[in-house]
């Protein structure tokens, strides 16, 4: 991977600040060598940026202690939170996850929000190097008149509401209307839109195989859902499309859905896809076949009995959310008409003067997850939605590093997160090495449990969470499920005696 360069810091002044003279570096080394001292590491956030690292270091540093910090009280981040319920092959990687947690120089302190409860320059007082893995926790906001209106969701909270994520238990969407809109073309927006048109009985037979940890909430709602069309909606061409094959494949393949392509949006495009890239030619070849080929005879029957559908509008830009005539919810969406210009990853959306009114009751922006500023302390792109960096090198703060979505923005799948995290760990251990970090013995989280103490903040750790771990699957299995997960922070406190 490419270092991602920062103009407004430059390499040159990054090195002034970070590197220490060769005669300290030639001291640590020793030190670190001769006394075989240990060195303290803290992960900030427990999704897969903050296990991976973790991993790594553990497995390329024999006496390395990892301490991993998470503001919820469970850990895993998005692939507890994030991955659909329908997927639970992908969930397969806590397994590793665990084994990491389980090591004896490893520690998960949950329901530690850093930031609020503790500073970054107190985890920097107290550890060797400390890494930002605490990802992508906000959204994207429309920035359109009418976005407040009810009936309007960042896909994020829908996904957080199904996947039982304890800040959206109560989000409580209405399914009552008869259209969905949802705005973005990425593999989230094709995941909500798989979960809204899952018929009900396609539900239960998950449900009968414990293949969806889908909350019992969320599963009551969708089954009483009256949702039968969902339109997903892109400012630019099928060419930009940022799904991948297996999520298309499985909306084509939905059971009891039929989709809805306009074949003129494809004409031409079969020329242009010829020196694509594999993955992007075989994903466009498949959109071809299903918008422009006439199906078989099975398959035009199973369309002709579908009793909903999934349709994919192009070259269509958010203008504003229309609301009811009483004004109190979200009834539409104005769209506006838009033409490419520009080549190559230039090309951008620009908008032709027209627009088209869209009806819908439920409407769910997906077009991008953003990282949040974690401590003044801590240097943070607002526009990129990034922490500065050079490699994973915090840029003008020595001994801070991050990886994952807060490195690099919210890109890629798990393998790819993987590979950010393993990059970031080499750096880190490579400046360890060479004498970059902090000398002498540091306290760790010793050390933050008792400034976290004096607070009245209570740690949760992994023991604990296999305890609330052991809690769900019980109730789970008394409904048929892989677990039911707790949603109140209060009942998990509860169940752990606090």
């Amino acid at each position: 991977m490419a270092p991602r360069c920062w103009r407004w810091w430059p390499w040159s002044s990054w090195t002034r600040t970070w590197l220490p003279s060769s005669r300290s570096t030639q001291n640590f080394g020793q030190h670190f060598s001769t006394q075989e001292q240990t060195p303290q590491i803290c992960v900030v956030g427990s999704g897969p940026a903050g296990f991976y690292t973790a991993q790594h270091l553990l497995k390329h540093h024999s006496r390395a202690h990892v301490d991993i910090y998470e503001k919820q009280l469970v850990p895993f981040g998005l692939v507890r939170f994030g991955v659909a319920p329908d997927h639970p092959e992908v969930k397969n990687v806590i397994n590793t996850f665990t084994q990491t947690a389980h090591s004896d120089r490893c520690a998960f302190h949950g329901n530690v929000e850093v930031g609020r409860d503790v500073t970054v320059q107190e985890l920097r007082d107290a550890y060797h190097a400390v890494v930002l893995s605490y990802g992508a926790e906000d959204h994207q906001a429309l920035n359109i008149p009418g976005e407040e209106l009810p009936g309007v969701f960042s896909a994020r909270a829908f996904v957080g509401w199904y996947n039982g994520l304890p800040e959206n238990r109560e989000l409580a969407p209405d399914l009552s209307c008869d259209t969905a809109v949802i705005l973005g073309q990425g593999n989230v927006a094709l995941d909500v839109a798989r979960i809204l048109l899952t018929p009900p009985e396609h539900l239960e037979v998950l449900l009968l195989c414990q293949k969806t940890d889908i909350t019992e909430a969320a599963l009551g709602a969708l089954r009483q859902s009256r949702v039968k069309t969902v339109w997903i909606v892109g400012r630019r061409g099928p060419l930009q499309v940022a799904f991948t094959i297996k999520e298309l494949r499985e909306m084509i393949q939905l059971p009891g859905t039929r989709p809805m392509l306009d074949p003129v949006d494809f004409v031409g495009l079969q020329d242009r896809i010829k020196e694509a890239a594999r993955p992007r030619k075989r994903l466009m070849e498949l959109l071809l076949r299903t918008a422009t080929e006439k199906p078989g005879v099975e398959e035009a029957a199973r369309r002709a009995s579908a009793s909903r559908a999934w349709g994919l509008r192009f070259f269509r830009s958010p203008q504003q959310v229309l609301p009811s005539p009483d004004g109190r919810r979200a009834a539409g969406i104005r769209l506006a008409v838009t033409r490419l210009e520009g080549a190559g990853e230039a090309t951008r959306a620009a908008p032709t003067g027209d627009t088209e009114d869209l009806p819908c009751g439920l409407l769910l922006s997906s077009i991008g997850y953003k990282s949040r500023p974690i401590d003044p302390s801590v240097p943070f792109d607002p526009k990129l939605g990034v922490v500065p960096n050079m490699e994973g090198r915090v840029v003008d703060v020595p001994g801070l590093y991050c990886s994952g979505w807060v490195k690099r923005g919210p890109t890629g799948v798990i393998t790819t997160t993987m590979t950010d995290s393993f990059l970031t760990s080499q750096i880190l251990l490579q400046d360890l090495k060479a004498g970059h970090l902090p000398s002498g013995p540091r306290p760790g989280s010793a050390a933050i449990k008792r400034l976290l103490g004096s607070r009245g903040v209570w740690p949760v750790s992994f023991s604990d969470w296999e305890k609330l771990d052991a809690e769900e699957v019980s109730r789970g299995q008394a409904l048929g499920k892989p677990r039911e997960k707790l949603l109140d922070p209060q009942e998990m406190l509860q169940l752990l005696g606090r």
